[in-house]
């Protein structure tokens, strides 16, 4: 195969891989929390021999989480918490701690506040939320300040990533890495919401077909360079 021919390969498998994180954005346009992804083309340039011209190869090694905010939906729930503004909710798993933005908790046995999956939820100092079981009305403050009966038993943590550029997603809408996780100043926490996903459908299915659409012109190429190749093989072995 020629450069033609790996030049343009490059470029449908980054194709087939954006082509797979929208279809992933198009998935969850449900999915309580979830921050859309993109793919960014990056441009690998290389010098072939001495008087030839440069090789250029596209990657589509790099990604783009959008952490714009999402709809509030109200749920009336009391363990459904929706953050408006900046930071994540910090999770106690058993891969470690995570950063996500979805908000719906209920008490375990223990009355911790933990996911649907088991994961616990941390305060602000990073340790689990007790709630009473025998309380009879649970309130939260916009600061995060829970109370049981009106009196304050804790406050729930926001953070943000010390470095956005290394998280990595894991399960929908959690994230790993990202360093050490960092408070939110001024957080705004709202009791009986809880926050939708980000992807724009419409957005995500134009973007689709033009993608669909530039991976068969790639093929069409290829086929035709192939095709071209043959046909001078051909004339050649005559």
């Amino acid at each position: 195969m020629d450069n033609t021919g790996y030049t343009t390969l490059s470029r449908q498998s980054g194709l087939m891989r954006e082509m797979q994180t929208v279809a992933n954005n198009i998935a969850n346009v449900s999915t309580t929390g979830y921050r859309a992804e993109g793919v960014v083309f990056s441009e690998f340039v290389k010098a072939l021999a001495p008087g030839e011209p440069s090789l250029s190869m596209a990657h589509a090694n790099v990604r783009a989480v959008d952490f714009s905010q999402a709809a509030l939906k109200p749920t009336g729930g009391t363990f459904d918490f929706g953050i408006e503004g900046e930071g994540f909710f910090l999770l106690e798993t058993p891969e470690g701690q995570m950063l996500t933005r979805a908000g719906s908790f209920t008490p375990n046995q223990e009355g911790e506040l933990v996911a649907p999956d088991g994961a616990r939820l941390l305060d602000g100092g990073g340790a689990p939320i007790f709630v009473p079981p025998d309380a009879r009305s649970i309130a939260l403050a916009t600061d995060g300040t829970l109370s049981a009966d009106g009196t304050p038993i804790n406050q729930i943590g926001l953070f943000l990533p010390s470095d956005p550029t290394q998280l990595e997603r894991r399960g929908g809408a959690r994230f790993a890495g990202g360093g050490e996780p960092l408070p939110v100043e001024n957080a705004v926490i709202l009791q009986g919401f809880v926050e939708g996903s980000n992807v724009n459908a419409v957005n995500e299915i134009a973007r689709m077909i033009e993608v669909q659409h530039a991976y068969e012109l790639g093929q069409k190429f290829l086929d035709q360079e192939h095709e071209r190749v043959r046909s001078v093989m051909q004339t050649l072995g005559k």
